[in-house]
């Protein structure tokens, strides 16, 4: 599961409150998984995840582009690296159902993931943003 902290903010709010949101989501999702939910309900929530995580890199993105952050293109790309590794687990959990091994594969690319791209690649765009916006 993944838990947010104080640490983990980037002081943009917008930002920040998208991240908080995905946390939950994300949780639901794993909960959903654990419980062995019907695939409908992964599904579901897949589906959600997918358009806000979505509008989420948009939201980054528009910033980074707004002022000019030097490090748009590696951020950038590891958003674009994170959608492909989405909807390829997506595309596994549709054909296959929920086992044990997208089970794993999920919760490295859903917690571990967003772990790292926050506590480093967002929180040096918050830095950045902080210095341009106040």
């Amino acid at each position: 599961m993944l838990t947010w902290s104080e640490s983990l903010s980037t002081g943009i709010e917008a930002i920040d409150s998208q991240h908080k949101e995905l946390f939950s989501r994300i949780n639901s999702l794993l909960s959903a998984m654990a419980q062995g939910k019907g695939k409908d309900q992964v599904k579901d929530i897949l589906v959600f995840l997918g358009d806000y995580v979505a509008t989420h890199f948009g939201t980054e993105e528009k910033y980074m582009r707004q002022y000019l952050y030097p490090a748009y293109p590696s951020h950038k790309r590891e958003h674009a690296e994170y959608i492909e590794r989405f909807n390829r687990l997506k595309q596994k959990l549709d054909s296959e159902g929920v086992n044990s091994l997208l089970a794993i594969e999920s919760q490295e690319l859903l917690v571990q993931w967003w772990g790292t791209h926050i506590g480093k690649t967002d929180k040096a765009l918050g830095a950045f943003l902080r210095t341009k916006i106040s």
